[in-house]
């Protein structure tokens, strides 16, 4: 598995799964959609634990900074 979720990305995943989880719990979101906003929570809060989305994967989008090698430069070794 690749990651393809950079740092940032991560990141605004995570506060954004928190925050719906924080809806649903103080009842601001009610019956069905509650379950439905839980389930896109989590699953976006698994894909910036993990750091890998397959959606993003399946359209070549990544996030992640790669850093390329030059023959000779230390700097990356």
């Amino acid at each position: 598995m690749n990651k393809n979720l950079g740092t940032i990305d991560r990141v605004i995943r995570i506060v954004l799964a928190i925050g719906i989880s924080v809806l649903i719990l103080f009842s601001d979101i009610p019956g069905t959609a509650a379950i439905m906003a839980g389930t896109v929570a989590f699953l976006i809060f698994g894909n910036g634990l993990i750091g890998d989305c397959g959606i993003d994967a399946m359209f070549g989008i990544s996030t992640k900074k790669t850093c390329a090698y030059r023959p000779g430069d230390k700097t990356n070794v």
